[in-house]
């Protein structure tokens, strides 16, 4: 689980956007991913939206769905939540 702790970042940024919105529901989010090496190991796409559901399991984005879209460079940047007011 050495991308937990990406997928924990990411959530909190994925709350904090849906607050910022007034979203009392959020139902997508999508990421874009780059080459991101955590404990020596780089973190894949589906590890990283497995434990960003799990983080998400009984708050507001229960049954989020999670998008990765791959990018250059070494960096994530949440594009998109998609939501419910």
């Amino acid at each position: 689980m050495h991308d937990f702790h990406l997928a924990d970042l990411i959530y909190k940024a994925i709350r904090e956007e849906a607050e910022k919105n007034n979203l009392s529901r959020v139902s997508k989010a999508t990421i874009a991913l780059g080459s991101i090496v955590e404990h020596g190991e780089e973190v894949l796409p589906e590890n990283l939206k497995f434990n960003i559901k799990m983080l998400a399991q009984g708050g507001i984005a229960e049954d989020l769905e999670v998008e990765v879209e791959r990018i250059e460079g070494n960096q994530w940047i949440l594009k998109d939540i998609e939501g419910d007011k």
